[in-house]
């Protein structure tokens, strides 16, 4: 009896540590500017915040800063439910939009949440050489244009190739249409300039998978300017650039995305472990 008793004790404290260690926490509304920039400043004070959720009694983990989408002008911070028990840490991050603010507000607000983590997810037992940038369209736009103009993160005194990978949904690879609307274009008349990711390619940057749905069922051409951006980055000789165009998916294509995600987050966190 008293061995039955001694193997459910073992069996108990086992799962019991097993449950603590896949424990998860989370963290909400966190400010990622110093606090003294908040000042008076009721917009920026609400929306220039990030929740964290992160796992418990683990180090060594990767992290995921998802920028939502909304095309610049709408959305909120969140965290993916399919990302979530995932062995990862995610950072759904808030920014502001447009009418409130202007190109490149919204680019500076992406900028300095990446900083913060970069500066502080350490803190939680986090890898700083696994921070991934992801989003959904506006936050996919977010992640090419931290990843690929450095200028954003240098301003914060972090080179953008310390990224472990940019795995965008869906983004706007010219110059978005928020930031055209500003300018008084039209959205269907294109442009690119330093606003757009295009205009940023480079053989150095970090590893880039850049996933869309059908061609057929995207929003205006956005398929096109990914194949666009997945052959100049070849072509500048960029040698860790993939694209996936999921069909049957029109723009919201995030579900079978996910998978995709945690596969190349996978795949980048073993190639650096056997270096």
């Amino acid at each position: 009896m008293q061995r039955i008793f001694l193997v459910v004790g073992l069996w108990l404290l086992a799962a019991l540590t097993g449950w603590a260690q896949n424990s998860y926490q989370t963290q909400t509304n966190v400010h990622y500017y110093p606090a003294n920039t908040y000042g008076t400043d009721v917009y920026k004070t609400e929306r220039c915040v990030l929740d964290i959720y992160y796992p418990k009694n683990k180090k060594g983990f990767a992290t995921i800063v998802w920028f939502h989408g909304g095309g610049l002008t709408g959305g909120s911070k969140e965290i993916p439910e399919y990302l979530k028990e995932k062995g990862c840490a995610v950072v759904g991050v808030g920014y502001r939009l447009h009418p409130n603010v202007q190109a490149p507000v919204y680019i500076e607000d992406a900028a300095a949440a990446v900083a913060w983590v970069f500066g502080n997810m350490p803190q939680l037992g986090a890898d700083t050489s696994l921070i991934f940038l992801s989003g959904h369209s506006a936050g996919g736009y977010l992640d090419l244009m931290l990843g690929l103009d450095k200028q954003w993160l240098a301003r914060h005194r972090i080179d953008a190739n310390r990224i472990a990978g940019l795995i965008p949904f869906s983004p706007q690879c010219i110059t978005h249409f928020t930031v055209r609307k500003e300018r008084g274009m039209d959205d269907k008349q294109p442009l690119i300039d330093t606003f757009a990711p295009l205009y940023h390619v480079r053989a150095d940057a970090p590893p880039l998978l850049l996933i869309t749905g059908d061609r057929e069922k995207e929003l205006l051409g956005r398929y096109e300017e990914n194949a666009y951006m997945a052959r100049m980055m070849q072509l500048k000789g960029h040698t860790a650039t993939t694209l996936y165009e999921l069909q049957g998916y029109d723009h919201q294509m995030a579900e079978p995305a996910y998978p995709l995600l945690l596969k190349e987050i996978k795949r980048i966190t073993e190639q650096k472990k056997k270096k």
